[in-house]
């Protein structure tokens, strides 16, 4: 895939601290922030992680987890996911239309690893939050990579934010109606046909294009992330919130068909769907004993 690398040149040294680093994808500016711990370098390993639904790479659940890996003797590089933005930062901004679509952070997430790549760097573990989760583990299921060595999941998304029953708890309107009239579109070749005054996610009255509404409430099995689970080769990590409820009844699912080896459990006593505060620690604590990086 081709890249470049746009904006400051950049040194890999003990105490380097954080670097923002830009990339082309396509016609988009993709941007992350690169930690190198003190004494290490690209060629130990690093963390590449993935924020959640229309979030960032500055949410306190990645800072804070990126801060603390760091702590610990792990390069972290947190990507934005662009949404179609060029040069994304901060939250999404509900104002703008929608045309990203969920399968798109693969094509980014492959990005940023032939990057790492190319700058020399170890293997790689990913780690993905909430939607995030799923985003990654599909990665690794459907596309993989020379240097993924493991994924974390951590509180991925079971895809129950798809359901009638959900959508419309959330916005008060039929989910299988827009559905129907935006696959319309979709099959007649009319995909980038906005919708306006659509609730999607956690944006109500939005600007959507029929594809994109198609790509984040169609009923695809494999936005249930353990569905995907069956199909990782590599080792692989499940942490989750004692009092997660986002994603509810998600341990008991796992722990159905972990093994202890290729598939792990962890489960955060109070923890909630973000992993706030000192449970960041906790979060660490778990991927410090999984995470081991060959050079």
């Amino acid at each position: 895939m081709f890249f470049t690398i746009v904006g400051t040149l950049f040194f890999y040294a003990a105490n380097a601290g954080a670097k923002e680093i830009k990339i082309n994808h396509g016609n988009l500016i993709l941007n992350a922030e690169l930690n190198v711990s003190d004494g290490k370098t690209l060629k130990d390993g690093v963390v590449l992680m993935v924020h959640g639904t229309l979030a960032h790479n500055g949410m306190d659940t990645i800072k804070n987890l990126a801060a603390v890996l760091n702590e610990r003797n792990f390069n972290t590089l947190a990507i934005n996911l662009s949404l179609g933005i060029d040069d994304r930062h901060s939250m999404y901004d509900c104002k703008i239309p929608h045309r990203h679509k969920h399968l798109d952070a693969l094509d980014e997430i492959a990005a940023w690893f032939d990057w790492l790549k190319a700058q020399g760097s170890g293997d790689v573990a990913l780690l993905g939050h909430s939607r995030g989760g799923n985003q990654v583990t599909r990665f690794a299921a459907e596309r993989g990579h020379s240097k993924l060595i493991s994924i974390i999941m951590l509180a991925p998304s079971q895809g129950s934010g798809r359901s009638p029953q959900s959508y419309e708890k959330a916005h008060g309107k039929s989910l299988n109606e827009i559905l129907r009239k935006a696959k319309g579109l979709v099959n007649t070749g009319k995909g980038s046909q906005i919708l306006s005054g659509t609730d999607i996610l956690f944006c109500p009255g939005s600007d959507v294009a029929a594809e994109t509404f198609v790509s984040y409430y169609d009923q695809d099995p494999k936005a249930d992330t353990v569905n995907l689970l069956p199909d990782l080769n590599i080792p692989s990590l499940v942490i989750v919130g004692g009092n997660d409820t986002v994603v509810r009844g998600l341990p008991e699912r796992i722990k159905s068909i972990a093994d202890g080896r290729r598939l792990v459990l962890a489960v955060v006593g109070d923890a909630d769907h973000f992993f706030l505060d000192l449970f960041a620690e906790d979060v660490a604590d778990h991927i410090e004993k999984f995470v081991f990086f060959g050079n």
